[in-house]
This record gives structure tokens, C-alpha cells and sequence, in this order.
């Protein structure tokens, strides 16, 4: 059977998943960055081997789209000649690791990164595909917000901690022992919150779920920082993707001034020391710009799953959304593009569009069978106008 068929596993490079226009290889950054001949080599493979797209996921991964089965072994030598790839499928599902963009040189982030991902390579741990784990040891938390399930941390003191997704308070841990208490609360997981091959850390603790003594602890986790936005910062300049998804000659021209990227969960990059706005086509450079506040999957045709084109609907509804709110539109259930809750969620479904204010994919819609014309003719129904 080819990996390509395997349904219900996240995509990776070595185990991609079927789209509707052709294969998702999913490539994850080591530390979350991408050096200058990385981000070449990348846009040259999805040209090559793809159709040009590349998507920047909610897991800080990029993914090329539209691989064919007979071309996706030539971008799989592609990836390992830009040591982009793990040694095995296993090890790949198990580098779930997001890392903040804002660290500074010299700072524990890198060193933190490559030895978490050296100690998951080396663990065995058989852990569901969405677990993952966060390194977001700056003054302010600013992936608090973001999946994982296992977090680093710094405390309101400064000193490094340890905490499982839902717990208010962490363990307090020296630099030697952070990664080794990371992996010992997956390890609890594992034996503990597995069901079906699945499951997340933060239901495990809902259900009643106690962590053992010696990895709970009495530690605040610093202050979480105010959403980052396009723009300056003293790293480098942060642009954004509309929805989630540019051409490779879009990633080319990202690469031509030589600075590296650094990955974020908020389909935004950080040209890592640029110190002026990129201007190339198709990104977000404006802080407030009407399309940061919308999220939309692939949507059909290019997902088998979808109902609707997600993006064109809410590229339709984008200036209409209040300042404050933020849009889902999901071509199905599952909401891939937005696992959490948004102000307005719309649901594509056989019979139209259900509408979720204040929830997920997964939440009781308040009304069903929108009419995609009938949203786009009065957007008042999305915000109570009804």
C-alpha cells in the first residue's frame, strides 16, 4: 500500500497524504527556520515537483502541494540534499516542535530545539501524529495560543519550566533537565492518555487526568505576549500569507535578499535580520490588514474532503468582518486550517453552510444550510443581524 493512502495521519515529507490536487508532502524545519539555500532549494522543488503551490500550516510547516506519485521520490532526494529530512516516517511524526520566532542569537531557543529534536529521534515514543510540543522561552509566552501539548517555558521569574497543555502552573527545571522533563511528561501521555492512537494533552487533564508528583509543580508561567502582526520587530520583518498559501516564485523572491525565515503558527514568516518591509507579491505587510482575520482551508476543489471553495468566500467576506472578529471558513468538519474556536465559524456541508458563533467546527452550529450567495448578499447574519 502506498503511504500516500494512509488516511487520518498529519502529512509529512516521507509519509505524504492525498489531496484533491495530488499528493501533500509536508516539510518541517529544523528550529523552525529555513536557511537562504533552504528557501531556494525549496521553491525550485515545489516549481519541479509540485504545482507551485506551498502552504504555510498552523504547525509552522510548510507544505508542497500537487505531487505526483512518480515525482514524489525525486523531491524526497530533494529535501535530503537540503537536510530537510528525518531519517525515517516515524521520526518525522514524532518532530511536532514549535519554536518561538522571536528568540536571540545566543539565547537558550536553538539549543533547546536541536536537542528536543534529537532526543524525540532517539526515544521510540509512540505518540498520536497531532502531539507535539512548544519551546516558547522568551520574557512574554507568545505560542500560548497554539497547539502543543507539552510546553517550555520560562516562569514569571525567568527561570526555565515544564508544563502539559492545560495545566495552569508548570515544573521548575535547570537547562541540563528541561528537555529530559519534556520527554518524561510525553511518556506519561503515551501509557496514560492514548486512545485509538489518539488523543491531546489538555482533554486528558479536563477528564481528571493527575500528573505524577514529581512532574507537577508550583511554577507561573511568564505573562503571554499581545498577538504579533506584520511588521518590524527587532528579529526581522514578519509578513503574512493570505490564507495560508503562496506560489513558489512568492518563496523565490523571499530567498533573493539571503536572509533566513523563521516559522510561525499564525501563517506569518520572519525574514530573520531584515530590517525593511519584503515587497513581494501576495504578502500581508500591513498590520491590520482585513485578511489577517480570516482563515480558510484549501477548500475544494484542491481538498476530496471539501464542500465548498473556502476562499473565495471569505475572500468575499474579509472586508466585511468587524474589526475584532475573526472568520473561519472550513470545507468540512475537521477544520484543518483552525482547530479552535473563532468568533464566526462557517462550516461548508452537503447542504450548505453552518454558521458557529463563538466555537469550532466541532460546536453546535446556531443555523444550518446557509446559502453561499445569501452570506456574501447580507453578511449581517454572520455577526446576530438576524
Amino acid at each position: 500500500m502506498s503511504a500516500a493512502t494512509i488516511k487520518g495521519w498529519c502529512p509529512g515529507a516521507l509519509r505524504p497524504m492525498q489531496s484533491g490536487d495530488g499528493l501533500v508532502v509536508r516539510v518541517r524545519p529544523f528550529g523552525g527556520r529555513l536557511d537562504a539555500a533552504q528557501i531556494s532549494g525549496l521553491a525550485h522543488l515545489a516549481e519541479r515537483h509540485g504545482n507551485g503551490l506551498i502552504d504555510v500550516t498552523s504547525r509552522a510547516n510548510l507544505q508542497i502541494r500537487g505531487v505526483s506519485e512518480s515525482s514524489h521520490r525525486s523531491l524526497v532526494d530533494g529535501l535530503a540534499q537540503l537536510t530537510l529530512l528525518d531519517p525515517d516516517a516515524d521520526t518525522e511524526s514524532r518532530r511536532n516542535i514549535l519554536v518561538t520566532p522571536f528568540w536571540r542569537e545566543g539565547d537558550e531557543t536553538q539549543a533547546l530545539a536541536a536537542e528536543l529534536e534529537e532526543a524525540l529521534a532517539d526515544s521510540r515514543l509512540e505518540l498520536p501524529t497531532k502531539f507535539g510540543f512548544a519551546i516558547d522561552d522568551g520574557t512574554s509566552r507568545v505560542l500560548a495560543g497554539n497547539s502543543a501539548d507539552v510546553r517550555i517555558e520560562r516562569d514569571a521569574a525567568g527561570g526555565l519550566m515544564v508544563r502539559a497543555d492545560g495545566a495552569a502552573l508548570g515544573r521548575g527545571t535547570a537547562r541540563g533537565e528541561a528537555v529530559a522533563t519534556a520527554l518524561a511528561v510525553a511518556r506519561w501521555f503515551a501509557a496514560s492518555g492514548v486512545r485509538d492512537g489518539r488523543g491531546r494533552m489538555a482533554t486528558h487533564l479536563t477528564a481528571g487526568a493527575t500528573l505524577p508528583e514529581a512532574l507537577r509543580g508550583e511554577a507561573e508561567p511568564a505573562p503571554i505576549m499581545a498577538a504579533a502582526r506584520p511588521g518590524l520587530y527587532p528579529q526581522g520583518a514578519m509578513v503574512g500569507i493570505a490564507f495560508g498559501q503562496m506560489p513558489h516564485t512568492t518563496l523565490n523572491q523571499l530567498s533573493v535578499c539571503g536572509h533566513a525565515l523563521r516559522m510561525t503558527p499564525w501563517r506569518m514568516v520572519l525574514s530573520e535580520g531584515k530590517r525593511t518591509m519584503p515587497s513581494a507579491s501576495g504578502l500581508i505587510t500591513e498590520a491590520y490588514d482585513p485578511a489577517l482575520r480570516v482563515i480558510a482551508c484549501s477548500g475544494a476543489p484542491r481538498c476530496r474532503e471539501a464542500h465548498a471553495d473556502t476562499r473565495s468566500l471569505a475572500v468575499a467576506l474579509a472586508q466585511n468582518i468587524g474589526g475584532a472578529a475573526q472568520l473561519h471558513v472550513s470545507g468540512c468538519a475537521k477544520g484543518c486550517a483552525h482547530s479552535g474556536a473563532a468568533a464566526i465559524t462557517l462550516v461548508a456541508t452537503a447542504k450548505g453552510f453552518d454558521l458557529v458563533r463563538g466555537g469550532s467546527t466541532r460546536d453546535e452550529p446556531i443555523l444550518r444550510g446557509l446559502d453561499r450567495d445569501d452570506i456574501i448578499g447580507d453578511p449581517s447574519i454572520l455577526m446576530g443581524g438576524h
